[in-house]
């Protein structure tokens, strides 16, 4: 059985002779015939020949020509940056403050580097027949936040009909983007539409089903089955997706396996992914790459399942990784003995965040997978860092992309389990949701006023110690220094030794301790520094 048949047979919800497997090479294959992103995603030989090698490697049963979802935005006007190891990032938004919808028109075959990516697929099917080739094209609603940026969230409650109508284009843009692939001969067309797991299900069935339904039965009508491909935590739109008629939904590692798989079998439809990018796969081990492969072979079964990464591979993710995947699908041996050794956890030692946050200034922290190449990360970073201005001073935001392992320690040190996520002075704010402008400053807002009253609280923060006399005072006064010294608190302490101060508050033995708000700490003790600096803390 070939490749293109295992892939084929398995959307079909067919019983094949193992699990298929679609490594989703996108600039990875620049990686590996030593070129930047830049140059392989801009050249048809470029990306013919990494394909080629990832081929060699990786012995797929299916791959895509490319993973780039800026190729219909630049063709439509919009502006890209260039970076060595990413896919472009978008950095103009052409609906915004340049043009008007009318004045845009479908790109044809031979606009921007549509016709470089359809040479590239020519050639690769002409060199490859037995492959499934995966021809993959931006869904309608991320190519829609391509073209009008972040305001899509605000227009979609003020602006409803003006929505509807740039989805109708966009839809169109889609559909003529999978004819071009079909025609280059490509037998699977995925739509990717990562910015839909930012949307309610209310808004993804306004908005995106009727589009979505018609390039899916476009698609079909064309003799070739469609992948409705999405990222990040859109648990919430699977049943919607799949009421798109889609032929396969496939997922990442936001979303549970089994959790997925109940549902696309449920509706009929085959399913795909969710190996993990990062730790896994670019940071991991072959062993790991062996593990998580295995698991979700075991989680998938055998019925409908396609074994995939969660989303693009990065572009420096080690060969020997994803040449372990190929040795675990193809060997029934191999699984056996992975399936019976111990799995070994990674003891990753967590950052102490207890007073995370503590600081001045607010920190606000985005986690993501790399802003550069996630388009719901680079939009979340963006809502930040539009923001920021508005408190300059005052609020400071860190981008912390999980491809690299310290990364990952801060993440799993805030709980933080999705991505993207924002998070406010170690507190998780906002998790795989672009939050509109007014949320956000309303957030930030509420934390600063957080932090004056804590402020004001600690300038006017008391520490009585009541005594028979100075003397019984003085190795509490001397502790409650050392503790103050080591919080950093600008805290009045004061003695008093007289008895009505001492009846005043109950106290029955000294010496005593009694913080601002009245709370008697210690009676007739001493106690330890480090104690008396916990207790400061509540100031």
């Amino acid at each position: 059985m070939t490749g293109k048949e295992r892939i084929l047979k398995t959307i079909k919800l067919q019983k094949t002779d193992r699990i298929p497997w679609v490594p989703f090479v996108g600039c990875h294959g620049g990686k590996l015939i030593n070129v930047s992103a830049e140059e392989y995603l801009k050249s048809a030989t470029n990306i013919y020949e990494g394909v080629t090698k990832a081929i060699e490697l990786y012995s797929p049963d299916g791959i895509p020509v490319i993973f780039d979802l800026q190729v219909e935005a630049e063709a439509l006007g919009c502006k890209l940056v260039w970076a060595e190891d990413n896919p472009p990032a978008m950095v103009s938004h052409i609906l915004a403050n340049e043009k008007t919808l009318a004045d845009l028109k479908v790109p044809s075959e031979n606009d921007g580097r549509i016709p470089v990516i359809m040479e590239a697929a020519r050639r690769l099917r002409k060199k490859h027949p037995d492959i499934a080739l995966y021809g993959l094209v931006t869904g309608p609603f991320t190519l829609a936040l391509h073209l009008l940026g972040t305001d899509i969230f605000i227009k979609m409650m003020e602006s409803p009909d003006e929505i509807i109508q740039l989805l109708n284009f966009t839809k169109n843009v889609t559909k003529s983007m999978s004819g071009y692939y079909i025609d280059a001969g490509c037998d699977v067309i995925a739509v990717v539409d990562p910015m839909t797991s930012q949307i309610d299900p209310g808004s993804f069935e306004a908005f995106v089903t009727g589009p979505a339904t018609e390039i899916f039965s476009f698609i079909r009508k064309k003799g070739v089955p469609g992948s409705f491909f999405v990222c990040g935590h859109a648990e919430q739109n699977i049943e919607a997706m799949c009421g798109c008629d889609p032929d396969n939904v496939s997922i990442d590692e936001n979303i549970s396996l089994d959790f997925v798989k109940q549902i696309a079998l449920k509706n009929n439809i085959s399913f795909g992914g969710n190996i993990k990018l990062t730790v896994v796969l670019l940071m991991g081990t072959p062993d790991d790459a062996h593990r998580e492969a295995l698991e979700c072979m075991d989680q998938g079964g055998d019925k409908g399942f396609i074994l995939a990464p969660g989303c693009d591979l990065p572009m420096n993710t080690p060969p020997e990784n994803i040449i372990a995947i190929t040795e675990l699908v193809n060997d029934k041996y191999l699984q056996d003995v992975v399936r019976a050794r111990e799995r070994s956890e990674s003891d990753l030692d967590l950052l102490n965040m207890k007073d995370y946050g503590n600081a001045g200034k607010v920190i606000v922290d985005i986690i993501t997978l790399d802003s550069e190449s996630c388009a719901p990360c680079q939009y979340m970073v963006e809502a930040v860092k539009n923001i920021a201005p508005h408190f300059e001073g005052i609020v400071e935001w860190r981008e912390h992309a999980i491809k690299k392992m310290e990364a990952v320690t801060f993440m799993n040190s805030l709980m933080v389990k999705n991505i993207p996520t924002i998070c406010i002075d170690g507190k998780i704010a906002f998790v795989s949701r672009i939050p509109p402008k007014n949320e956000l400053v309303a957030a930030i807002q509420k934390r600063i006023n957080e932090k004056l009253k804590l402020i004001i609280t600690s300038r006017n923060a008391e520490v009585l110690i009541i005594g028979k006399s100075e003397k019984d005072c003085s190795q509490a006064m001397e502790n409650i220094s050392l503790a103050i010294k080591e919080t950093g608190k600008n805290i009045k302490v004061r003695i008093a030794t007289d008895e009505d101060t001492k009846l005043s508050y109950g106290i029955t033995s000294t010496p005593a301790i009694i913080l601002t708000e009245h709370k008697i700490k210690s009676q007739g003790e001493v106690p330890k520094a480090e104690i008396i600096r916990e207790w400061l803390k509540e100031l």
